[in-house]
């Protein structure tokens, strides 16, 4: 998928907004809370980052293609530098399970008014 692909599935999620931060940066939330990032292409973050299962981090992170996220790595998030390095179908698998993985972290009253 390209960054702009990106851009727009991510957009189509459930209660997803977007905004730009950090020197171009577009960031993805859910109920307040990042999922996604979009970077410039050699922007320090990765040119694609996003939250991890805590469960599958350490497996995920060193795995061909990732690495662990800039600044976010603590926090359980990848870096993908070249998203044409995954197919579109597991682009978009990691990035649902990102926005899963923070929705199911928000409080329940929180999640009840974003429609979650």
């Amino acid at each position: 998928m390209t960054p702009k692909q990106i851009d727009a599935f991510c957009g189509k999620l459930p209660a997803a907004t977007r905004t730009v931060q950090w020197e171009g940066v577009i960031v993805f939330k859910v109920g307040g809370k990042m999922f996604c990032l979009i970077a410039p292409e050699e922007h320090s973050v990765g040119r694609i980052s996003f939250k991890s299962a805590p469960e599958h981090y350490d497996a995920l992170s060193r795995s061909p293609g990732f690495r662990p996220a800039p600044y976010l790595a603590r926090a359980k998030w990848v870096s993908v530098d070249d998203p044409k390095a995954l197919s579109d179908r597991e682009m978009k698998a990691y990035i649902k399970r990102a926005h899963a993985v923070i929705a199911a972290a928000l409080p329940k009253k929180k999640q009840a008014e974003l429609g979650l």
